[in-house]
């Protein structure tokens, strides 16, 4: 992201848009790098484990799976509601409509279809944390990252010259810290 700070750095002077929008592009890189690691295939078997449990429209699968994963994986409309087409036509899934939505159950099919799987649901290898509540996995990192910009955004809004600076030297020595992990053998 080297030249997309605004000039000065985050203590130059009042240049709040600047800092939200460097804030923005951190957040959305970390955002389009966490949701390329979950495989095509797992779509459909996070689909029929939650529709498992209870029939759902596609929103509710798509928030009850980013909800599962902590966040490190929010599928998109256009991974969810193909999927749901195919394992209907497949005769796993039906479709109900109910209050201008489609709300998709599984069939007898799919309840022998999940009855006979042993995976794991997809986002419980997702990298949503461990059991412990620490966080692991590719999901932590960009967590940690967009709470790290944020903080240094509400420091250069609310903050003293001092503590603009004392701030900067902060995240300064943090990137460096980052690096020396690559650097380790």
């Amino acid at each position: 992201m080297g030249g997309s700070f605004p000039a000065g750095g985050f203590g130059a002077g009042t240049h709040t848009d600047g800092m939200w929008q460097v804030m923005e592009q951190l957040r959305s890189t970390f955002e389009k790098r966490a949701g390329t690691r979950v495989g095509r295939g797992d779509v459909r078997a996070a689909v029929l484990s939650l529709l498992a449990e209870q029939p759902m429209h596609g929103y509710q699968i798509i928030r009850e799976i980013e909800d599962r994963s902590g966040g490190s994986w929010k599928p998109s409309a256009g991974s969810v509601y193909p999927t749901l087409q195919l394992l209907a036509d497949e005769g796993l899934i039906s479709a109900e409509e109910s209050n201008g939505r489609k709300t998709y159950v599984l069939t007898e099919a799919g309840r022998d279809e999940v009855a006979g799987s042993d995976a794991s649901a997809p986002w419980e290898t997702a990298g949503a944390g461990s059991a412990d509540g620490s966080r692991s996995g590719f999901g932590a990192l960009p967590k940690a990252g967009v709470d790290l910009a944020q903080a240094a955004s509400q420091v250069g809004r609310t903050g003293t010259p001092e503590q603009i600076q004392q701030a900067v030297t902060v995240l300064d020595e943090a990137r460096k810290r980052l690096y020396s992990i690559l650097a380790q053998d």
